[in-house]
């Protein structure tokens, strides 16, 4: 058994085209997408033709679930709202909050909030892996091995004393950001490259790959400084705010 998963796109159609392009040379006939996929300054009905994909299995982040808001003072979420048609409002509306097989549950925070860091806690001089035991209680009622959640944007494997292992796969296309919530902190992996993962069955184990695909930036960069946002772009080019 061998799946793909892609978190974190953002509208980037050229992170998101390299991604796949390399899940499809590697022979992986399913992907699963844990979501955040069209909002930002740079091509979200683009990024969304791709996911019509029959081996994408995408679910719902809180990006996607504020592009369904009305009334938005954000300039970025009213400039994706602006582009978006009944078809992709539709797609998004009907995207589940999480899915789940006998080995694996994909979330986009933690099993139960959008919103939630599963594996970071925010402090003041910046983010930092929870104690174990606060993880282990945030996923005690689940019963697969392997939990993937995103939302943090930075890569993470953790293994739990409970033999159960939480997967962050990164960002395909935003690798750096800034939140002022709950308080203000950076997540950055430092790197511009899109990250997924790859886990493979090998009789009782699980092999995971993290990958950090080099793709053409360029595109991506131009359009957030045209769309006044020049964190993205910074972001876009080294990793980092």
């Amino acid at each position: 058994m061998k799946i793909a998963i892609i978190a974190d796109i953002h509208g980037n159609k050229d992170a998101l085209q390299a991604v796949l392009t390399d899940i499809n040379n590697r022979g992986i006939q399913s992907i699963y997408n844990l979501g955040d996929s069209l909002y930002g300054p740079l091509f979200p009905l683009e990024t969304y033709d791709l996911l019509m994909n029959p081996i994408i299995h995408s679910i719902k982040g809180n990006c996607d679930r504020i592009l369904l808001e009305h009334n938005t003072s954000n300039l970025t979420v009213q400039f994706v709202q602006d582009l978006l048609r009944d078809e992709h409002r539709t797609w998004l509306s009907n995207l589940p909050k999480y899915l789940e097989t006998d080995d694996f549950l994909f979330c986009h925070g933690s099993p139960t909030s959008d919103e939630m860091y599963l594996l970071e806690e925010m402090r003041f001089s910046g983010p930092v892996l929870k104690e174990t035991e606060d993880i282990m209680s945030l996923v005690s009622g689940i019963k697969q091995k392997l939990i993937f959640c995103a939302h943090t944007h930075i890569p993470r494997v953790i293994y739990l004393p409970n033999d159960k292992i939480i997967i962050n796969p990164g960002s395909i296309g935003l690798p750096a950001y800034e939140e002022e919530l709950p308080i203000y902190h950076k997540m950055e992996s430092g790197s511009p490259f899109a990250n997924y993962t790859i886990v493979t069955k090998q009789e009782d184990n699980w092999i995971i790959e993290q990958l950090h695909i080099p793709y053409y930036r360029e595109e991506a960069i131009r359009k957030s400084e045209e769309n006044g946002r020049l964190d993205w772009a910074r972001a876009l080019k080294t990793g980092r705010i």
